[in-house]
């Protein structure tokens, strides 16, 4: 998943998020994203906790994914991982609907999320 070099054939992780920002366009091709996407955001249902929580969690980091955001629809909650200068997320940011998160990957742009739930 999200190799730049490698072929099609020897990919071995595929996944599908929620929504996905790639800031380069040269990075998509007809088939998806060749390297890793700058965020990623994944709606969890009961169905898709594990895996987004732990599974996609790792996948994602290796990758180098910047930001990762899990939403948790029912409770109206987001967790903001961002990628630090070692490679691995920090400890998630806890957002609430009353919150603004802000997106990291932009230099200055927020979200009000009473908007968004």
């Amino acid at each position: 998943m999200f190799a730049e070099n490698v072929s099609d054939d020897d990919v071995t992780n595929v996944v599908q998020p929620d929504i996905v920002i790639v800031c380069d366009p040269s990075k998509l091709d007809d088939k998806g994203c060749k390297g890793s996407p700058d965020m990623i955001i994944e709606v969890v249902s009961p169905s898709t906790l594990k895996r987004d929580l732990k599974e996609k969690f790792y996948l994602y980091e290796k990758a180098g994914v910047k930001e990762y955001w899990i939403v948790f629809p029912d409770e109206k909650t987001v967790l903001s991982y961002y990628l630090g200068e070692d490679g691995k997320y920090k400890r998630p940011e806890v957002y609430s609907e009353e919150d603004n998160i802000r997106v990291r990957i932009f230099e200055s742009f927020e979200i009000e999320l009473k908007d968004i739930f």
